[in-house]
């Protein structure tokens, strides 16, 4: 969706403040830049334009957005000549309307100057908002606005929220995926409520906001499930408040879900034109049912070529299991961890400090990092400089190389099916029950929780035909 315009009127009476604030006539076009996005931002999530509560979020917005220090500073001061410019027309304005107004009320333009008192530190925004103060310069709350959200407290930091947030995350051992999505659908109720007071939120916060992402976004029935855990995690760990019963919320049906498979057929030709290593990584997509994380966060040390098993840790939910190394990719799978050594030694010669590790691993293997067992398998073309520390470690292989491989190899292959990584996962599972393997066995060997959930396969399977009833006494 296209950034909304800005009205012509407001825009020459803004470049004309610019030039009186002595900004850089080079710089001017930032400011305006930063203009029309604040008031995109207000116009999607219904603030009030000139309202100080939509200022906190917004930078917010910015920090998410992983815009620089520089860049957060500089939107935040384009946002206060705006402020200054409507406090200014509107006093105007009022003075036209009433010529003999009090000349203290005059005085008081410098108050409406300061709707945010926001700073910008390092890569944090700390803010001090205040309550709104309402007076003759200030405008009216937006009319098309959800009842149940209160004006009462607005404006306010959740920037303790979310580090505590971050801190429960953590001390649970959730993957970073899960911090991000709970901290966005956080957000997202922050935005909502117009940076309402976190001491100040309640149920019926949550239920207008469910709602609202029901009815007036249209969020699918899994995007309202995610946003309702989140919150339920936010408001039992972070804020120390039970959600209790939450009646009256307008939510979407669960549609029936049936993943896509690819035939044999297909995943062959997919991969034969894909180049090393994702050729590779997808066949271990396929060959073990891996999701494509678990995949790309092997070690050397996962691979038991004698036993011909690979043991997959961490999986989703903190869950480790094992699956059979296919037998036709064992040489393909040595000739891999052949290149790891190879790089491994030639990193070691170049002041190499090791793997990245997680988990404490390396705490209590100190020498982990660099020792052979514990590097990647699907290691990082490029070393990575550690900012605190200035070590030199590696990554392993990102998730977004072989995803835009996966994609390019489908087109090329003239698939007429949508397929990602998952999809092959999805063919390992459909591809098992064709050949009549036990239910529990490919539950187990995916790592489902509930075989309800590997159930689903049972969809992508063309149903037998039934055969006359026996007792198996007559079955030879």
């Amino acid at each position: 969706m296209p950034l909304i315009q800005i009205n012509q009127n407001l825009l020459t009476s803004y470049n004309r403040e610019l030039a009186c604030k002595n900004i850089p006539a080079k710089e001017q076009q930032y400011y305006v830049k930063w203009l029309r996005y604040y008031l995109d931002f207000c116009n999607k999530y219904k603030f009030n334009l000139a309202d100080a509560g939509s200022i906190p979020p917004f930078i917010e917005k910015l920090h998410l957005k992983r815009q620089s220090t520089f860049q957060k500073q500089q939107a935040q001061k384009a946002i206060k000549i705006y402020f200054g410019l409507i406090a200014r027309e509107q006093q105007k304005k009022k003075t036209y309307q009433n010529p003999n107004a009090d000349k203290k009320n005059r005085n008081k333009i410098g108050e409406t100057l300061k709707p945010y008192q926001g700073m910008v530190q390092g890569h944090r925004t700390v803010y001090s908002a205040q309550p709104e103060k309402r007076s003759a310069t200030t405008p009216l709350k937006p009319d098309v606005k959800p009842d149940a959200v209160s004006d009462v407290g607005t404006g306010q930091s959740w920037q303790a929220e979310f580090k505590k947030l971050s801190d429960e995350i953590n001390v649970r051992h959730y993957s970073p995926k899960t911090l991000k999505s709970y901290r966005l659908w956080a957000q997202k109720l922050q935005a909502f409520t117009r940076s309402k007071s976190p001491s100040l939120l309640d149920v019926n916060d949550v239920k207008s906001f469910l709602t609202y992402l029901a009815v007036e976004k249209k969020a699918s029935a899994a995007s309202q499930n995610q946003a309702f855990n989140a919150l339920l995690f936010f408001f039992r760990h972070v804020l120390g408040k039970e959600f209790g019963k939450i009646d009256g919320v307008v939510r979407a049906k669960r549609r029936p879900y049936i993943p896509v498979v690819l035939s044999k057929q297909e995943v062959n030709d997919v991969i034969s034109v894909m180049r090393p290593p994702c050729d590779l990584v997808v066949n271990m997509l396929y060959g073990c049912g891996l999701r494509l994380s678990e995949c790309l966060k092997l070690r050397i040390n996962n691979f038991n070529f004698d036993a011909g098993i690979l043991t997959v840790h961490d999986g989703k939910g903190k869950k480790d299991r094992t699956v059979p190394i296919p037998k036709v990719l064992v040489d393909e799978l040595k000739l891999q961890m052949d290149k790891v050594y190879q790089l491994f030694q030639n990193d070691l010669s170049n002041g190499y400090h090791g793997a990245f590790m997680f988990d404490r691993i390396e705490k209590k293997y100190k020498n982990a990092a660099k020792e052979f067992i514990w590097q990647w398998f699907f290691p990082a073309k490029r070393l990575t400089e550690v900012a605190d520390t200035k070590e030199i470690r590696r990554y392993h292989f990102h998730e977004s190389h072989v995803q835009k491989a996966i994609k390019k190899a489908v087109n090329k292959a003239k698939l007429t099916k949508r397929a990602t990584a998952h999809t092959f996962r999805h063919s390992f599972a459909s591809h098992l029950l064709q050949a009549n393997y036990d239910i529990r066995t490919i539950q187990a060997l995916l790592g489902h929780s509930d075989v309800r959930t590997t159930m689903i396969y049972t969809q992508t399977v063309p149903s037998r035909t039934l055969k006359e009833a026996r007792s198996p006494l007559d079955i030879p």
